[in-house]
């Protein structure tokens, strides 16, 4: 019988490969914009390792690399290779040649302790169970005074046109409709404090940080569907269910004159203490 993190690698996997090609699409700026600003609120200096896991299409990867410029190393880890495909061909346009796209598990990526001066996780620790054992890994790897960087969506992500889709949903495929998000074990201050303290941090900074993200009309909300989490749900539907929930979305959308959906963000930071 397949465990609980074999199924959830296996949904996030075969997600984010269907997600890729509209990822980057301009309607989901939100990935880069939060990927720029995980970034920024770290001190990387010039020739700093870091890792980063779930990079997607290097959001935050390639911000880093930049930042610690041709002597720095950057290595980026994600289950989706068409996403990492996409991550290869952006770094390979700015010409840069001190990051490696991998793809690899974030559970299992076996480097030694204090490996790297910055571990960054942007949207993807949530989708592991054991959130703690997990950050307790990634806090491993860092060597002292190094930084752990983790990104995470508030509780009103996508509002005000998602319960519409999910309602939607839940008429034309009721065994779809999804009760639980897994970031929203993590979607306050609070309860994002607890797992990092639990995942052994120490000198935690979380950071509310509101955000919106604007449409040009109301068919890029389905790119938005399609180019992030939601696109899994579609990609169980039948092509005339499909099609149905599409069009209610867009029609909601529209109805309802929405012009902008929220995408605030928790930034959470930890420096290791020096030995």
């Amino acid at each position: 019988m397949q465990s609980d993190l074999e199924a959830a690698k296996a949904k996030a996997e075969a997600t984010y490969n269907s997600a890729a090609d509209l990822f980057d699409a301009g309607s989901n700026g939100f990935w880069a914009r939060h990927g720029q600003g995980t970034v920024d609120r770290l001190d990387l200096a010039p020739g700093a390792s870091v890792l980063d896991v779930g990079c997607g299409t290097g959001a935050s990867a390639i911000p880093a690399a930049e930042r610690v410029g041709p002597r720095g190393r950057i290595i980026a880890v994600d289950l989706a290779e068409n996403m990492l495909a996409q991550g290869r061909r952006a770094a390979e346009k700015r010409g840069l040649t001190n990051i490696q796209f991998r793809r690899g598990d974030m559970t299992g990526l076996g480097f030694p302790d204090m490996h790297f001066d910055a571990v960054v996780s942007v949207f993807s620790i949530f989708f592991v169970p054991d959130m703690e054992r997990q950050i307790a890994e990634l806090w491993r790897m860092l060597r002292p005074g190094g930084q752990l960087a983790i990104t995470s969506w508030k509780a009103s992500f996508l509002a005000p046109c998602v319960e519409p889709f999910w309602d939607e949903v839940a008429r034309l495929r009721p065994d779809l409709r999804r009760a639980f998000n897994p970031w929203e074990r993590i979607d306050n201050r609070d309860s994002f404090h607890r797992v990092l303290k639990a995942g052994g941090l120490s000198n935690i900074e979380i950071e509310d940080h509101p955000d919106r993200q604007e449409l040009a009309d109301a068919e890029d909300w389905w790119t938005v569907v399609l180019g992030s989490g939601l696109c899994w749900t579609v990609d169980q539907m039948l092509q005339a269910e499909a099609e149905s929930l599409c069009r209610a979305s867009v029609a909601w959308v529209e109805d309802n004159n929405v012009t902008s959906f929220d995408t605030s963000v928790l930034f959470a930071r930890a420096r290791k203490a020096q030995a």
